[in-house]
Parts: structure tokens; C-alpha cells; sequence
């Protein structure tokens, strides 16, 4: 089994973006902000922001940086 780092960065590498909500449904993983702090420790170029879920919470949203944007 794949580790849940190497899931998230293989999802992050197809050019989608993920939330805490979206890895805990498809990976099972509770913990993404440690998850995106490993990824970037190896050397990965992740970027962030706050989005708006329903009108009064916010969650991180977090997406590669493609080599050419950096």
C-alpha cells in the first residue's frame, strides 16, 4: 500500500488541488497540513490558500507548483 504521502503527491502531480475534506475522503488521512509539510521538507514546491466552505468556515487548499512557476 502506498504511503499516504506518496498518494497526495501523485493526486497533487496530476494538477489537481486538495483540502483537508478531499484527503480525508480519498486517502483517509486526517492530518494533511503534516502530510504537505513532509511533501515540502522533501523538496516539493507546494503552494496554499484559504477557501471558503459553505458561508462561515475556511479550509487550506494546497496545490504543486509546476517547475516553469517557480
Amino acid at each position: 500500500m502506498e504511503s499516504q504521502n506518496k498518494q497526495i503527491l501523485t493526486y497533487l502531480q496530476r494538477g489537481k488541488s486538495i483540502t483537508p475534506l478531499d484527503a480525508l475522503d480519498r486517502f483517509r488521512c486526517m492530518r494533511l497540513g503534516a502530510r504537505i509539510y513532509d511533501l515540502k521538507k522533501s523538496g516539493h514546491h507546494i503552494n496554499s490558500q484559504f477557501v471558503d466552505v459553505g458561508q462561515t468556515k475556511k479550509v487550506k487548499e494546497y496545490w504543486l507548483i509546476k517547475p516553469t512557476e517557480i
